[in-house]
């Protein structure tokens, strides 16, 4: 067929199919005797396909890109792209509801009796400014994409290095909202969602905040849990396994919960929980460590995405997790990041962070002035950049929005913290 038959065949103009053969989108066959464009099924097909991936707003370069892919006959490539795609348009979503909750608040503001404060608007706009530009400026600093091939070998060789620890329990308060149970990293079976209250352990120091109060005994394993520098070479995945098992331990998952895990890596996390008969998906930014984690866990679903933007509905999830990764976000993307997890959760979904973290910014002043004095340049310059939350932060950011919190210490810097919402 000619150009104004495929055109009218396919609901765009001619315009539109002479643009994407500028761009090497398609080739149609020219005839010799007059070098008019004939159109072939397979030309249709093709623009077919082009069209759709418009229609969802992906760019040229990546329809290109996957035009390639579909080419070669590779599902698996093709549907990054797509997955690329969607990540953006919840990443727009996102910001579009963003803006409108605030749109909303100035209004509410305005219907306030007495004189409007336009100040009030002012501090609104620099605040959706401020958010905006945190969600827009996150970028991937380490290449994990360069990184996932030997991912695993470098965690397990942070753990090799040192010794096991059988730890510990813990205790939380008993007042009203607040969890009691006891956890035994060693243990297979975890904590009860309902909270079973369990005595607390006897000769215990205890570091606390408002409904997050956490013992530690004193003598919970062959390692100090004290909060300064360590003596050795500083590695981010030390304690990495034990780390793991007490997360997917406090999660604990009835058969059949969905569960999500950002920043997945190659899925060590979110396999320990679909052990545990949990539905699992997995999301990262690196197409290479979830090509990774599709190896190891064919039966797991993973996407492309990241904190930030989750490409998933509202109530999506009985529980979020996500290790070793939070630290990448800066302090206002981790607020953010936390408004999302809420947002996926369904109303009694549960979340647990295990990250490097400092209790507070009274530990994060020392340990740096004692890296300092100590000559740690490792730490100094992994500090530098990261951004390792406050503990005691995180936690009232989680109790404000309604959660009860515990955690756990696993060594100077790397913690388990567990929110579930009050009931």
């Amino acid at each position: 067929m000619n150009i104004k038959e495929a055109a009218d065949r396919l609901g765009i103009s001619a315009r539109a199919i002479r643009f994407y053969e500028e761009k090497g989108l398609i080739s149609p066959v020219k005839q010799t005797s007059n070098g008019y464009r004939t159109y072939t099924e397979n030309d249709i097909w093709r623009l077919q396909t082009i069209a759709a991936l418009r229609e969802i707003g992906m760019s040229l370069q990546d329809i290109t890109q996957a035009l390639g892919e579909i080419d070669q006959g590779n599902q698996q490539r093709l549907e990054e792209y797509l997955e690329l795609q969607q990540a953006v348009m919840y990443a727009q979503w996102v910001e579009l509801k963003r803006m409108l909750d605030t749109t909303q608040r100035m209004i509410d503001l305005n219907r306030q009796d007495g004189p409007l404060d336009v100040s009030h608007l002012h501090d609104l706009a620099d605040s959706s400014r401020r958010l905006r530009e945190a969600r827009q400026n996150w970028h991937d600093r380490w290449n994990y994409d360069m990184q996932a091939a030997i991912h695993d070998q470098r965690v397990q060789a942070a753990n090799d290095r040192l010794p096991r620890q059988t730890d510990s329990n813990i205790s939380i308060d008993s007042r009203p909202g607040a969890i009691q149970t006891t956890v035994e990293s060693d243990r297979e079976d975890g904590p009860d969602h309902n909270g079973d209250e369990v005595p607390s352990q006897k000769n215990s120091r205890t570091a606390h905040r408002p409904n997050s109060d956490t013992t530690y005994p004193e003598d919970a394993g062959s390692r100090s849990k004290d909060l300064r520098v360590g003596a050795g070479p500083f590695n981010i995945y030390d304690n990495y396994d034990e780390a793991l098992e007490q997360t997917a331990s406090w999660i604990s998952p009835v058969a059949g919960e969905k569960g999500l895990d950002i920043g997945t890596g190659t899925g060590n996390l979110a396999g320990k929980l679909l052990e545990r008969g949990a539905a699992m998906t997995a999301i990262d930014q690196s197409r290479e460590m979830l090509r990774t984690c599709r190896t190891k866990y064919p039966e797991m679903h993973v996407k492309l995405g990241n904190f930030l933007a989750l490409p998933f509905a509202d109530q999506s999830f009985d529980f979020v997790v996500s290790s070793f990764a939070f630290h990448h976000l800066s302090p206002d993307q981790q607020q953010l990041a936390l408004q999302e997890m809420q947002r996926v959760l369904t109303a009694r979904g549960r979340i647990c962070l295990t990250d490097l973290m400092f209790v507070d910014a009274a530990h994060r002043k020392t340990y740096i002035q004692q890296a300092e004095a100590s000559g740690h340049e490792d730490q100094l310059q992994t500090i530098k950049e990261r951004h390792f939350p406050l503990l005691d932060g995180l936690c009232g950011s989680l109790e404000d929005a309604g959660y009860v919190t515990k955690h756990i210490r696993h060594n100077a810097l790397l913690h388990t913290l567990l929110a579930v919402p009050l009931r």
